[in-house]
């Protein structure tokens, strides 16, 4: 290692997927590192896994299922192979008008439950916008109804994206689809319902992930994996200060030159430095920043929006509910976007085999009706919503609750060119300042996006070049094995 690196003092913003993973990579070239994170008790992000009396749930659900070699090696090497849950099975469906349709679609099932009458209105429609598709589809609803037909988008997709971002889908960017689902279609997903060895002849396309049925798992939730990297970098002798909200972010003559964080007792620590790595929501890191950026660069951050994320998780006595890892509810009479059966991602998520919990999972803002709840009006909410959909007529044992904001940047119609301008300012004026992660970038990362984007700008530290924002270019660059030999080379930075 040169003396000009092992100088370097690195300052990471967020103990996510993003910030430990640039932390770990630079780890392991003997640069060790400091980082801020806001949450008291938890490394993860949003990946985190949350433990209640032994109850242990995710964020949501996070497959680990990924075609880059990168992040397969980055797992692998950052939890041992006895603490994996390999292979496991996937099982999701819809629920939808008192029926739950296989998903991914089946044809068959489809077409028994949907009747034929419907079946025919939906392929007709389906057909129809294969030969006159909408040009140049610019909203999720366009989108979505040239890949699967008007009728099919009303009933599989419009209810619960709505749900999800709480605006209608005509005013959700065309981005977030291509982004989640390109190169899903009906045809695919009739293609998918097929026997596996027709699947496998030479006409077949390579797995779509959304349509992957096999994903590999921590046997103790997704958070025991950062947990883990947590632990080996403050064994390395990294800094990893919890509870420290980063307020000040101070910079001259193009570098940032420290942070200053406040912790949950109101002192404040600062940092000094001259490399940074944030994973902050844009719209917080430009808020931070001192002296001020211009005021269309902060008009721009501040048009940012993001849809926040509680989990409802009620346990029940009962040993098998049902045998989905997580239920799509495409039903507008109840709240609940998704239901989530955490032991039928690992056994080790309930203490007690007898016992099973469900995380019903609401979409909302904070500030809402919903946010706004008590956990004990939230958990009488989730109880009846689980009966009305024919899961139980059982009530639980107890509930807990857990609120997550800025879960989901949204995609509006001018987040593209916020983000654009936002970046272009930060490049030119703030040299030493690399942005990764899902709200870092402003982006609906997965897991393994967000991962890249740190491990690259961990190897831009390391004196490689690498263009983060090439990552999501589009919804398979990052799966590409090949990505580091694509992966555009022409980022200007400063090296300090």
């Amino acid at each position: 290692m040169s003396d000009s690196l092992s100088s370097k003092e690195i300052v990471i913003f967020g103990a996510g997927p993003a910030g430990l993973t640039a932390a770990y990579v630079l780890n392991q070239s003997g640069i060790k590192t400091i980082i801020l994170e806001a949450d008291p008790k938890s490394v993860g992000g949003i990946s985190k896994t949350v433990d209640r009396d032994g109850f242990k749930f995710d964020i949501g659900g996070h497959r680990f299922f990924t075609k880059s070699a990168i992040v397969q090696e980055l797992w692998r090497s950052m939890l041992p192979q006895e603490r994996w849950l390999t292979d496991v099975n996937r099982l999701s469906r819809i629920y939808y008008r008192k029926k739950f349709f296989h998903y991914p679609l089946s044809a068959r099932d489809a077409l028994q439950k949907l009747g034929l009458l419907e079946a025919v209105k939906c392929v007709g429609s389906y057909l129809k916008f294969k030969f006159f598709p909408i040009k140049e589809p610019k909203s999720f609803q366009e989108w979505v109804t040239n890949q699967f037909g008007k009728r099919l988008f009303e009933i599989f997709f419009n209810s619960y994206t709505e749900k999800v971002w709480g605006m209608s889908c005509a005013e959700i960017s065309a981005d977030w689809a291509s982004q989640r689902i390109k190169g899903l279609s009906l045809g695919e997903a009739v293609f998918n319902s097929l026997p596996k060895f027709l699947r496998r002849l030479k006409f077949s396309k390579a797995t779509i992930r959304t349509l992957s049925d096999k994903f590999d798992y921590p046997r103790l939730g997704p958070g025991e994996l950062w947990e883990n990297v947590k632990s080996d970098l403050e064994f390395s002798g990294c800094n990893i200060y919890m509870g420290a909200a980063v307020t000040k972010i101070s910079h001259k003559n193009l570098v940032v030159t420290s942070v200053s964080s406040t912790d949950i007792f109101g002192e404040e620590k600062q940092v000094h430095g001259n490399e940074f790595i944030s994973t902050l929501p844009i719209r917080e890191l430009i808020n931070s920043l001192h002296p001020e950026p211009p005021s269309e660069i902060i008009k721009a951050a501040n048009s940012l929006g993001y849809r926040d994320f509680l989990t409802v998780v009620l346990i029940y006595d009962q040993e098998n509910m049902f045998l989905d890892n997580w239920i799509y509810i495409h039903d507008p009479s109840v709240y609940m976007g998704r239901i989530q059966n955490f032991k039928n991602w690992s056994p080790s998520m309930v203490p007690d085999s007898s016992l099973t919990s469900l995380g019903l999972e609401y979409f909302c803002f904070e500030g809402d009706n919903l946010w706004d709840m008590s956990d004990a009006e939230l958990i009488a909410l989730g109880t009846s919503e689980v009966i009305s959909v024919g899961l139980t007529s059982l009530k639980p044992l107890k509930g807990y609750v857990v609120r997550c904001k800025k879960a989901y940047p949204i995609y509006d119609d001018h987040y593209k060119a916020n983000v654009q301008s936002i970046w272009k300012w930060v490049s030119s004026n703030l040299t030493n300042l690399q942005l990764v992660g899902r709200n870092g970038m402003h982006m609906y990362n997965n897991q393994d996006h967000s991962m890249l984007t740190g491990y690259l700008a961990a190897k831009n530290i390391l004196g490689e070049s690498h263009n983060l924002w090439s990552v999501n270019s589009s919804a398979e660059y990052h799966e590409d094995s090949a990505l580091l030999d694509t992966t555009e080379r022409s980022v200007p930075r400063r090296i300090i």
